[in-house]
């Protein structure tokens, strides 16, 4: 039973004429009955009485009818779906992301991104790079941005590049100013607010403090990112946070940078390499590769 037999057969039982049959569905009125005598041999049934040029249904074209309908229906439906899909109007895309890159890079990127595609969801995960790479392996997710190198490289994921960004320590404005620049060494001592095990952050500032031969003095830790600012907001402690973060926190917190060589991370975007990701996730990661330029990297003091 071919598609286009259950259009002509429609069109038939419609009209109750082969030959305005054929002009609805634009075919000649020969190929249209040739198509219904096959319809109806495939079946082992007629489908039309044709007695004395009258054109009637039969049982079995009765019972037909309203099943060739639902079928032309929803082949219809599955057409436009797939139309609205592949123009962009309707679809889904999953991204995860580091919390401080939903802080920093991401709100400008989907803010662009649901302009040129409202009818697109944006599913949004927060997690560390360890935990993204996992989810991105088993299909959770569509894309990921990541903080490089991966804590366990994957040959079945693709990175690629997007940003290096310079990390600064942030303090409440009510508090007294740190040195300026700060070295790592100069947080030897000083009260430090930390984020929780597993964040990308945490695992960059204690190991550059270990560097320096020290361990660093928590006074609040397990935060995520607003937590954390929160925190250093109340005097609580300094924080070592993405540029782009500090950019967006707010007078009431003082932003100095790292005297050289500092702090950077390297940030990526990650997708599976033996699943191409849908229409609606190239068109984000085309976005998002715009950002494929190096954030500000100013050695200045306060900003």
């Amino acid at each position: 039973m071919q598609f286009q037999q259950l259009q002509y057969f429609v069109a038939v039982a419609e009209t109750r004429h082969f030959t305005r049959a054929a002009e609805r569905v634009h075919v000649s009125q020969p190929s249209l009955s040739q198509q219904i005598r096959a319809l109806e041999k495939e079946l082992g049934a007629e489908l039309f009485s044709r007695a004395r040029g009258n054109i009637a249904l039969t049982d079995a074209g009765e019972a037909l009818l309203p099943l060739a309908r639902r079928i032309l229906a929803d082949a219809d439906t599955a057409r436009h779906e797939v139309q609205e899909l592949a123009q962009l109007r309707r679809g889904r895309v999953r991204l995860g992301a580091t919390p401080s890159l939903c802080t920093g890079l991401l709100p400008d990127v989907l803010r662009a991104f649901h302009d040129l595609h409202p009818g697109i969801e944006l599913l949004i995960e927060e997690g560390g790079s360890h935990d993204l790479v996992r989810e991105l392996a088993r299909g959770a997710l569509d894309l990921a941005l990541v903080v490089l190198p991966l804590p366990t490289p994957s040959p079945a994921l693709t990175t690629v590049e997007l940003l290096q960004e310079d990390l600064v320590v942030v303090s409440s404005a009510a508090s007294p100013a740190p040195r300026r620049p700060v070295r790592i060494a100069d947080l030897q001592g000083e009260p430090l607010v930390m984020f929780r095990h597993g964040y990308d952050l945490r695992e960059l500032t204690v190991a550059a403090c270990r560097a320096e031969g020290f361990e660093p003095a928590f006074t609040v830790e397990g935060g995520e990112m607003d937590a954390v600012l929160g925190f250093v907001r109340a005097g609580l402690g300094l924080a070592v946070v993405p540029r782009m973060v500090a950019a967006r926190a707010g007078r009431d917190l003082r932003v100095t940078a790292l005297a050289r060589p500092g702090l950077r991370r390297t940030i990526a975007l990650a997708h599976r390499s033996d699943v191409a990701p849908p229409r609606a996730a190239r068109e984000l990661q085309r976005l998002l590769l715009r950002t494929r330029t190096a954030a500000p990297q100013g050695q200045g003091t306060d900003a």
